[in-house]
């Protein structure tokens, strides 16, 4: 039996707690009722899940739910709360062109990284700056090599032509977005 002095204190469902109390804890628990005590508390420590939108600050779709609300999972910015302007990233809008296997993707993003995090392709070719109206020209204007109802497009001459031509240059294509991120921030400066 254990004396008063080392007993843990718990009372449950079951009645009082006859285990020794955890050596070194600050309350006088054993470690079955510790554990069911870190449980309880952590029952508010969030969950990961999508988010009801895209986050203001950095774009992220992954947030983590609270019962007092939502975060980003990647910038923490609080859903709901108005971002200051300075604090947002500068918005550069891109049409996109990677390839996977013999084919081509031509999309737009303005934020490529996580956009073709999730896009199954085998190299990054070009980037174009540029939105939604640059990207539905490219799709009319390669729309013969086209994989129907997709935005995928066969590896023809004139497409490889075109990519060279936006790629023109030694820069990376992710070289090339950044400066482009860094142009707009000049202004702000």
């Amino acid at each position: 039996m254990v004396t008063d002095a080392t007993a843990c204190t718990a009372v449950d469902d079951v009645g009082a707690c006859t285990a020794p109390a955890e050596p070194g804890a600050p309350l006088s628990l054993c470690i079955t009722h510790l554990l069911a005590a870190h449980d309880w508390v952590a029952r508010d420590e969030g969950v990961t899940d999508v988010l009801p939108g895209a986050c203001l600050v950095c774009g992220s779709r992954v947030g983590v739910r609270y019962p007092s609300g939502w975060v980003c999972a990647v910038c923490e910015w609080r859903l709901g709360d108005v971002p200051d302007v300075d604090v947002l990233p500068p918005r550069v809008d891109v049409v996109y062109y990677v390839r996977w296997r013999e084919r081509v993707k031509i999309g737009t993003s303005s934020n490529p990284r996580q956009r073709l995090a999730v896009i199954p392709h085998d190299e990054v070719l070009a980037f174009e700056r540029g939105g939604r109206t640059l990207e539905q020209r490219r799709h009319a204007e390669f729309a013969g090599s086209r994989w129907p109802g997709t935005e995928w497009f066969r590896l023809d001459d004139a497409l490889v032509r075109h990519i060279a031509e936006v790629a023109a240059g030694a820069e990376d294509p992710w070289e090339r977005f950044e400066r482009w991120r860094s142009e707009e921030l000049a202004p702000r400066a």
